[in-house]
């Protein structure tokens, strides 16, 4: 087995490269070293060369152009068994370079600044970092490439042991290395596609970091991961804080994400109680313990081991609540002192902290497919009183406005065919993931009983025939509002004049598969 020899290292990440530089001079590896890089190992005593004694070439173009170069380029990619790789590598006066410690120029960390412009982001888009790594990476067979700081041991102890890495660890570095490349390139190209205002381009290249690998995905049999979108907002999911608790699981997410979708939607002290991807409980209230009760009573049964989301600090009566019965997860924008020494009674029970007000709105929503993936613009559509459209002869009052409205909102939410029955701002009945529109208004109106009369009703999309109408009639339904554009819209509106039942409708419909 060949030795490593020579080194570069040029890094923007400094972290552990000095102590790196050292332990790698212990064991006779020459370094070679760039602007930022070369002087912190200059300063720290380490023996350095810098990249202008390999070229015969000064940096130039404010570093713009330091390490392309064919003494540097041919030196990683000469093939070390190729006769007339190291014929020519002799005739050109070319040393080989083993090992290769680069990463690149901070452009995520820039394009985060808020005030940051399209000038300062261009000039933090590295081109010699990419072609170095990816040179290093595809003569892997002799070459060693490192981006990041985590595997230093790694490489430290393989040289400390035969004076080189072996060729599984080479492959290993070469895949995080054109990982690494990948996702820098998906950052800019996405970063430009969002100023250009180009939603769909012909190639879409996304990039998420790991952000935790979890124990299992839906079942236990389906390994699973959870991926961070790099520039996320602080108000997201993947920003939360979790003060306590297990470790999220892949179902906890996804309830979790939608539990904060529909949340959002509401102004005033709300609850949002989510089960299996669908809302079972959501009330509005005058503080968040009136919320927290309603949206209990709302399906008493169903919330057991769901998920909470509200949009005010839970305080000390709301946890006292709420640690009445099992919970997977609560989420806030924050939790009273009071609150916490409830709730951590139940040492299970994972509490997340997020500031719901820094939240960007998401924009596409992405879903993958066999063969592909299906990218949409996320959901975002909201309806007032003056959108919608009074197709019967009598009008909702005040009342009914307020809360078709609120039905509305969570109908929204709720998985296709969906039916939302609601009153005095709570949901009292929900219907969700049915075949047919009928079968989803029979679960909602079976769970709301009695308190079905008075109550207002929203489904997510139009009625092709006026049955859910009538089973609107026989539970004592005073208001409905849907979409409307069915062809036969006129027997539903027939259906509720008849017997004085009010109906609006939104031109909007809510699918949500």
């Amino acid at each position: 087995m060949s030795q490593i020899k020579r080194a570069l290292l040029s890094v923007s990440d400094k972290t552990g490269i000095v102590e790196f530089a050292k332990g790698l001079v212990d064991h006779g590896i020459q370094i070679i070293s760039t602007g930022g890089t070369f002087r912190i190992l200059q300063e720290a005593n380490v023996p350095v060369m810098s990249i202008s004694e390999v070229t015969h070439f000064p940096e130039i173009l404010d570093g713009r152009v330091k390490t392309l170069h064919p003494a540097v380029h041919g030196g990683l990619l000469a093939i070390r068994d190729d006769k007339e790789h190291r014929q020519q590598l002799r005739d050109h006066q070319i040393e080989p370079i083993d090992l290769v410690v680069v990463n690149l120029y901070p452009f995520q960390k820039t394009v985060e600044k808020e005030d940051v412009t399209l000038s300062e982001a261009i000039e933090n888009i590295d081109i010699g970092g990419p072609t170095l790594l990816r040179a290093a990476a595809k003569n892997h067979q002799d070459v060693t490439v490192l981006v990041d700081p985590a595997d230093y041991p790694l490489v430290m102890d393989q040289i400390a042991s035969h004076r080189n890495t072996d060729l599984e660890t080479r492959f290993y570095l070469a895949t995080k290395a054109f990982e690494h490349t990948a996702a820098y390139d998906a950052l800019i190209s996405g970063y430009f596609r969002q100023i250009r205002g180009e939603d769909f381009p012909e190639q879409l290249t996304l990039t998420y970091r790991r952000q935790q690998s979890l124990r299992y995905g839906e079942n236990p049999h389906q390994q699973a991961a959870f991926y961070h979108e790099p520039l996320a907002s602080s108000g997201t999911l993947a920003n939360c804080k979790q003060l306590q608790g297990k470790e999220l699981s892949y179902n906890n997410i996804n309830d979790a994400s939608a539990a904060l979708e529909l949340v959002r939607e509401f102004q005033r002290p709300t609850v949002v109680a989510v089960k299996h991807m669908n809302p079972c409980g959501v009330a509005e209230g005058e503080t968040i313990a009136d919320a927290f009760r309603t949206a209990y009573e709302a399906d008493p049964v169903s919330i057991f081991g769901g998920i909470i989301a509200a949009n005010r600090v839970i305080d000390q009566k709301t946890a006292e609540q709420m640690v009445e019965i099992f919970l997977e997860i609560v989420i806030a924008p924050g939790f009273e002192p009071e609150a916490l020494e409830i709730l951590r009674k139940k040492q299970n029970l994972r509490l997340l902290q997020l500031d719901l007000h820094q939240t960007s709105p998401k924009t596409f929503h992405t879903v993958s497919v066999d063969g592909g993936l299906l990218v949409q613009e996320a959901d975002q559509k909201e309806v007032t009183q003056a959108d919608c459209q009074v197709v019967t002869k009598r009008k909702p009052d005040a009342k009914e406005w307020e809360q078709l409205l609120f039905a509305w909102k969570v109908v929204k939410h709720v998985k296709s065919n969906a039916i939302v029955l609601a009153k005095n701002a709570h949901t009292i009945g929900v219907g969700a993931g049915q075949m047919n529109r009928v079968g989803a208004a029979e679960i909602a109106i079976r769970q709301a009983g009695e308190q079905a009369k008075g109550s207002v009703l929203a489904s997510d999309a139009f009625f092709p025939m006026p049955d859910t109408v009538e089973k609107a009639i026989e539970a004592g339904v005073t208001a409905i509002i849907q979409p409307g554009g069915s062809i036969r819209d006129q027997e539903s509106i027939d259906r509720a004049d008849q017997h004085g039942i009010a109906m609006v409708f939104t031109g909007v419909r809510h699918f949500k598969h």
